[in-house]
């Protein structure tokens, strides 16, 4: 098992992969199960993966990705979205958390109350939130699949509404990021070099 700290040196962005090996369901499955344990507001869980592996979505995923051929050639292609109106679900979401007794009864009550007050009639704050989750659980799920000897492409680059509109999304499901997901093929770039630390960090 690698170490949190060799997972962040050596993760690349990955755009050429190679299409004689697949990722099969139980390595999907892991994946999400894994990017579910990721940080979400009042635990809201305000998150929804597709896993894109049949060849005939990927071509409708490559489309609407402005014709990438990394989503074609990779074994599978998450489409992370963040879902909106999490806060009239709290209730639901948190009971598995009150049945351990991790959570009482008070602080469900407290939260779903708290949340409903900031969040109903609130749309920007809910798209906040759904991005937050969104990309939280994605960036773990690039770190999953890196500890199983996997390698994955965030993608940025493609048009929403024709994600939406080609998965059957409903409109409380908004796509955040695409992430490619398999084993590398040549011609790949190392990881880049960043900033330095003293351009980017501020102590008060």
């Amino acid at each position: 098992m690698n170490s949190i700290r060799t997972l962040l040196e050596q993760r690349t962005s990955v755009n050429h992969f190679d299409t004689r090996r697949p990722v099969d369901e139980a390595q999907i499955t892991e994946l999400v199960r894994l990017a579910t344990l990721s940080p979400s507001a009042y635990n809201f869980q305000n998150w929804k993966f597709i896993a894109v592996r049949d060849a005939a979505a990927k071509e409708r995923l490559k489309a609407a990705a402005y014709g990438q051929q990394k989503v074609v050639d990779a074994p599978v292609t998450f489409i992370v979205c963040g879902t909106l109106n999490a806060h009239r679900r709290l209730a639901q979401v948190l009971q598995p958390s009150l049945d351990a007794g991790i959570l009482n009864a008070d602080v469900v009550k407290a939260w779903v109350s708290m949340a409903q007050g900031s969040h109903e009639g609130n749309p920007q704050l809910q798209r906040d939130e759904a991005l937050r989750s969104a990309s939280l659980a994605a960036m773990t799920l690039m770190l999953a699949a890196q500890d199983q000897g996997l390698v994955t492409g965030p993608m940025s680059g493609f048009d929403p509404a024709a994600v939406a509109q080609a998965f059957g999304l409903t409109a409380d499901e908004v796509p955040v990021m695409l992430v490619t997901v398999g084993y590398a093929a040549d011609g790949n770039w190392a990881q880049k070099p960043r900033r330095a630390v003293r351009e980017v960090l501020e102590v008060v």
